[in-house]
């Protein structure tokens, strides 16, 4: 997992990585500026519309979706970004795979549906842990163990459909389950740190191919 995420890291530069990652943070800050906004309107609503006591519901209403911002920005960019997994892929394998034949996986329709399903079971999963956040060490351990484990699944078997269909990405992830969880593991902590999370589903997408190539040449 290292391996993968080491030489993922050192393509981070790649002209082909700079799509992926635009659409996904823009689809991402966009979503998430909608989800502030529809807070502090709900809250300001809530309090009467107006006054000092509104005023007090905007800034808590505010303050909690910058939280839950923060924490759901990943589901949300990995959706978007899941959608643009074949050029990432595509980059990964020329550089560093070129005997490999043309990829031929699982149908568009199958790939953008696993996305959509990824993207959405993932911010289910942050929701449902996000009142863990406020539980001292261990809930927050728990809720980032738990969050990485779907993650890791839903990167390996997003980037395996390219070369394979469902079953065989299922099994791809569980012939890979450790490595998957470890690297899901460095990238839900790295989604942590603002700025370094815009890298995450780019960087996890490169990492994927990286364990699954290396896995069948073992």
């Amino acid at each position: 997992m290292i391996t993968a995420l080491m030489l993922a890291l050192g393509q981070m530069g790649d002209p082909a990585f700079r799509r992926p990652l635009l659409f996904g943070v823009l689809g991402a800050a966009v979503a998430l500026g909608l989800l502030t906004w529809g807070a502090i309107e709900a809250a300001a609503w809530a309090a009467g519309g107006t006054g000092w006591l509104s005023w007090l519901a905007q800034l808590g209403g505010g303050a909690a979706a910058l939280v839950m911002a923060w924490w759901l920005f990943l589901p949300v960019a990995a959706a978007i970004a899941s959608q643009l997994v074949e050029p990432v892929a595509a980059a990964v394998e020329r550089r560093h795979y070129p005997g490999l034949p043309p990829p031929q996986g699982a149908s568009i329709v199958a790939q953008v549906a696993f996305g959509l399903r990824f993207g959405l079971k993932l911010l289910a999963l942050q929701l449902v842990m996000l009142p863990l956040l406020f539980v001292p060490v261990l809930g927050f351990v728990l809720a980032l163990t738990v969050s990485a484990y779907a993650l890791g699944a839903g990167m390996v078997q997003q980037t395996a459909l390219l070369r394979m269909d469902g079953a065989g990405a299922r099994a791809a992830w569980r012939r890979l389950r450790v490595a998957g969880w470890l690297l899901g593991m460095a990238l839900a902590a790295m989604a942590l740190v603002p700025l370094l999370n815009l890298l995450v589903p780019i960087l996890g997408t490169a990492a994927a191919v990286h364990l699954l190539q290396r896995s069948t040449r073992s």
